[in-house]
Parts: C-alpha cells; structure tokens; sequence
C-alpha cells in the first residue's frame, strides 16, 4: 500500500491531469531574466569564423571565449537574479565583493568574466606596433621594449597553475611589495605583525576604500595563463609559445587607450603623463 502512494507514477499522473483540465486560474509561469550578456568584442565575428590567426584556432576560440564567457555569464546572472546587483558590471561585482568572504563564488565568476573579457579585448586580428610615444614612455619607467616583453612572457610562464599576468599603471613598484600573509582569506583576530603596515592594515587610511593587501594599480593589458585557453592549440607543453605568439597578437592601440584612460593622480596637470610608470603585475 505504501508503495503504491510513494510511487513516482502518482505525481506524474496528477500533474497531467491538472495540465489536462480546465482550470479557472493560471498556471505559474517562471522567466529568467538574463541582464548579463557575452560582451561583443571589436573583432568578434572575424574570430569567430577564423580564430585569432597565429595565435588560437576557430575551435579553441570559441572554447574559451563564446562558450566560456557564456558559462560566467549564465553563473552571474544565477547569482544576481532579483537582486541589486543584477544589472551591475562584472568589474564593479568583482570590486565590491573584494572583501565579502561569503560572496567569493560571485566575486571569483565576476573577476574571471571581466578579466577573460579584458584578454580577448586586447587581441588583434593583424599585427600591430607600439607606438613611439608609448614606447617612450616604458623607456622612461626605467625599462626597454624588448626587456618588458622579457618580463612579461617570464612572468606569466612562470606561473605555477591558472591566473592572469598585467601590465599596469601607475604603481611602478607593485611586484616588489612584499605580504607574508594572504590578507584576503586570513581571519580577524590578534593584530600581527603587518596588520598596520600600509594598504594591508586593517587601521590603514586606505581600509575604507581597499580590500586587505590591495594596491591602487589600474590594469592596461593582460594575459590569460588559464589552461582552457591554450592547452587545445598548444598541448601539454606549449605555454612558452603560446605566450610568444600572445606578444605578436596584442592590440597596442587599444593598450595605449586604456592607458590613457587611467586617470592621473596627485598632478596639477592632467595632461602631463611623464610621470607616470608602467609595470608587470
């Protein structure tokens, strides 16, 4: 008798009879609204037919950005719906939520929306130059060209599992700081050693405005060390090329726009950008 009522066939039975019958109210209707979407990208039907040449085929293209992008995409706006935040950008979610430990699954799909977005943002379907004035300017910040890109490829190959490698303005000194302890996961307790040092202390001037062990850098260039992204192309042991022909992708005229969007601190005079340096991160 128990069997016979526990009995899956029941619940289907019944919903088809209320589906069957006339009823005199509506049956609910659910409806997703989807605020994020997959960014359009500059050269994005040229990749999605050709890949980016000399540097991801058509297939590993669309792996790790039409269908990776709308995996992120389709997580934020599971995990925004009906909230205030579900017409914010990933940049913003990601910057907000910086601190919040019990938001870090929204803030880790939002952080990688935005930066895989900033990756493919700077690729370009030819090759391209730097130009002079740019290249004055790494000059100036104490590098070369060619000792940059060194540093650069270096750095992201050296990178022990996934992330991405910057290139950023304006803290010249930023991969030297040195944190002994990860002040994004650590929990609140007795103060350290280093709890009052710089941006990383909780009494800090920056505390307010800054995630523990922030620095004030503003990203004008990345690259995507992610396996997903390259492995299909390149295989088990291919990064180092994969990041050499990345170098021969870059878009340098969308890198020097986003440089000069950044906004020049602690200067009478706007325009004058001498000043300011540019460093791997």
């Amino acid at each position: 008798m128990l069997q016979r009522i526990l009995g899956p066939q029941s619940s289907l039975r019944n919903a088809s009879l209320l589906i069957s019958k006339k009823t005199s109210f509506p049956l609910p209707h659910f409806q997703k609204r989807s605020i994020h979407r997959v960014p359009q990208l500059a050269h994005d039907a040229y990749f999605k037919k050709n890949g980016v040449p000399d540097l991801l085929s058509p297939a590993a293209f669309d792996f790790a950005w039409t269908q990776y992008q709308a995996l992120l995409v389709d997580k934020l706006n599971l995990l925004t719906q009906d909230t205030v935040d579900a017409d914010a950008k990933p940049g913003e979610l990601l910057a907000k939520y910086s601190r919040r430990r019990e938001m870090a699954s929204l803030f880790n799909y939002a952080s990688m929306a935005h930066n895989n977005h900033f990756f493919f943002n700077c690729l370009s379907p030819i090759r391209t130059e730097i130009p002079e004035a740019f290249a004055v300017t790494i000059a100036d910040s104490g590098s070369s060209i060619e000792s940059m890109k060194l540093d650069f490829l270096a750095t992201a190959n050296a990178m022990f599992g996934p992330g991405f490698v910057w290139l950023c303005s304006p803290y010249p000194t930023a991969y030297s700081r040195r944190q002994s302890v990860d002040m994004a996961t650590h929990e609140p307790g007795p103060h350290r050693h280093n709890d009052y040092a710089g941006f990383m202390g909780e009494f800090s001037r920056n505390q307010k405005t800054m995630a523990p062990g922030a620095i004030d850098i503003q990203p004008i260039l990345c690259v995507n060390t992610w396996e997903h992204v390259w492995l299909m192309d390149y295989g088990i042991g291919g990064k180092a090329d994969y990041l050499e022909r990345w170098w021969d992708s870059i878009n340098w005229e969308v890198v020097v726009d986003n440089y000069n969007a950044v906004p020049v601190r602690n200067q009478t005079q706007p325009q004058a950008n001498s000043h300011r340096s540019i460093s791997v991160l």
